[in-house]
């Protein structure tokens, strides 16, 4: 086969190859969203990775495995398959955020992971990663000022830091280059997640933490 026609073959084989590739992870994809909805978390996120894995560009097929990672951890009573889930999450989120980093959807997956894999780190580091689930929730915000999900990652922001302790506040600010912590109060907790709430109002978690910025507040 001459050389020509043959590099001809090979990259319809690929371009075939791909097609199919994004055929077959749409269909997860679908899957997936019913299995959602229908919060069947496991097999939702099963779905979900296997579209990742017949197209690993998918940003949709990304931040929605990514998402239900974190539920499925979230509901694992078992300490290492949580952390995995979460781990899994901030990676795919990641990976998201590379593909299309102008998606409010991305950034939220990514704010949501990073905080809670910060859950199973020590202060200082918990401090530091505070700040980039800080960022990436405003940068969501910032292609979607109407986000339920990232403006209920900045209600919760923002009470998390004012629930430290004075001192803790203090430390964090001037030794563990927490400086942002200073943006946070109690007022701007309630802003966010009274904007959740209105916006989604069928959502119980909203209101759960809404209900306990108040009652410290």
């Amino acid at each position: 086969m001459k050389p020509v026609r043959l590099a001809a073959v090979c990259a319809a084989t690929l371009v075939l190859a791909t097609a199919a590739g994004a055929q077959d992870a749409a269909g997860h994809i679908a899957a997936g969203d019913r299995e959602h909805t229908a919060m069947n978390t496991t097999a939702a996120l099963a779905h979900y990775e296997a579209a990742v894995k017949a197209d690993p560009n998918s940003f949709e097929a990304l931040w929605k495995a990514s998402r239900e990672a974190i539920d499925a951890g979230e509901f694992n009573p078992n300490a290492a398959q949580r952390s995995q889930h979460y781990k899994n999450a901030e990676l795919w989120a990641r990976r998201a955020v590379e593909q299309n980093p102008r998606h409010a959807e991305g950034h939220f997956a990514l704010a949501r992971a990073i905080g809670r894999n910060a859950l199973t780190m020590g202060s200082k580091d918990r401090v530091k990663f505070a700040g980039d689930v800080r960022s990436h929730a405003l940068e969501a915000l910032k292609y979607d000022p109407k986000h339920p999900g990232a403006l209920h990652v900045m209600g919760v922001w923002n009470a998390e830091v004012m629930r430290l302790s004075g001192v803790a506040r203090w430390a964090a600010k001037n030794f563990l280059g927490g400086k942002v912590f200073e943006s946070a109060s109690w007022d701007e907790a309630v802003r966010y997640m009274e904007e959740s709430v209105k916006l989604d109002p069928d959502r119980i978690t909203h209101k759960l933490d809404l209900g306990k910025i108040y009652l410290d507040k």
